[in-house]
Parts: structure tokens; sequence; C-alpha cells
């Protein structure tokens, strides 16, 4: 999947292509574009796990973004990270920024709790994914577009 982003260089507006990494377009469920970001939901139901992926080309890192990008990929983490949270009643929220498979810059948000699925350990490579059926990821997504 192919988006273009506007990008500020030497005072010239240009076009550059963000391209969505496979993996993550496979894996995640398209929820919205909340500004910077691109927000998906993991097609994993055991965790409600949310992935934010910053709509610029070619980064890897956070410090690869521009001074206003790091802010907004803040604000718009804290942003989900809040209303996951109210939605979910989680005890903790998990915020990481990987990378190691997938080196497109993507941010993580899961909410875990008590009890869940291989708590307190990684939600990476434990089990089965369980795929969210179409109504209730739906669903999801709609609660949680209401208290972004």
């Amino acid at each position: 999947m192919e988006y273009k982003a506007n990008l500020l260089d030497a005072g010239e507006i240009f076009l550059a292509e963000f391209t969505l990494d496979g993996r993550l377009e496979r894996d995640g469920i398209p929820i919205a574009s909340i500004g910077l970001c691109q927000m998906r939901l993991m097609n994993d139901r055991r965790w409600p796990w949310l992935i934010l992926i910053p709509q610029r080309a070619d980064v890897s890192e956070v410090f690869d973004l521009s001074p206003l990008d790091q802010t907004m990929l803040t604000f718009e983490t804290n942003m989900v990270a809040t209303a996951l949270k109210k939605v979910t009643g989680a005890q903790k929220i998990n915020i990481g920024a990987l990378g190691n498979i997938v080196r497109q810059l993507h941010v993580h948000v899961i909410a875990r709790r008590f009890g869940d699925p291989n708590w307190p350990d990684q939600v990476w490579g434990f089990g089965r994914a369980e795929p969210w059926p179409e109504d209730e990821h739906q669903a999801f997504a709609a609660r949680i577009l209401e208290n972004l």
C-alpha cells in the first residue's frame, strides 16, 4: 500500500512515497490515519494491540524523524495509549519500537492485564495468533476512535 506525504526540503514541497512494510500490512487491520501515523490493530485478539506507523518514507528510527514529527509521534502514542487503557481497563500499557525484524519505524501499543496469555512475559512469538472476527475488530476500532 503506498501513501504520499508532503515534506519540506530547502523551502520546496515535494512528494515522497511512503510504502507500508508488507508484514505490517499483513499482520495489522487498518483503523485510521490519525495525523502523522497510520493506526492498525494487530490481528491477534488475545491482546488488544495497536500499531502506529509514521507515514514517512525510509524511516527506521525515531531520531530519523524531524523534531516536529518526533513530537507528533509522542503525542499520538500517548493519545492512543490513553484510549486503549480506557477501552480495555488494562492494568499496564506496553509501548515499544523495536524494529529488529520489521525495519520500518512502528510503535507497538499493547494492553496487558494480570492473567492474560503469557502474562507477564512478552507477547511476541507466544502461541498462535487468534484472528479478530470482523464484527469484533470493527466494534473495538470504533471504541478506540471514540476515545481518541
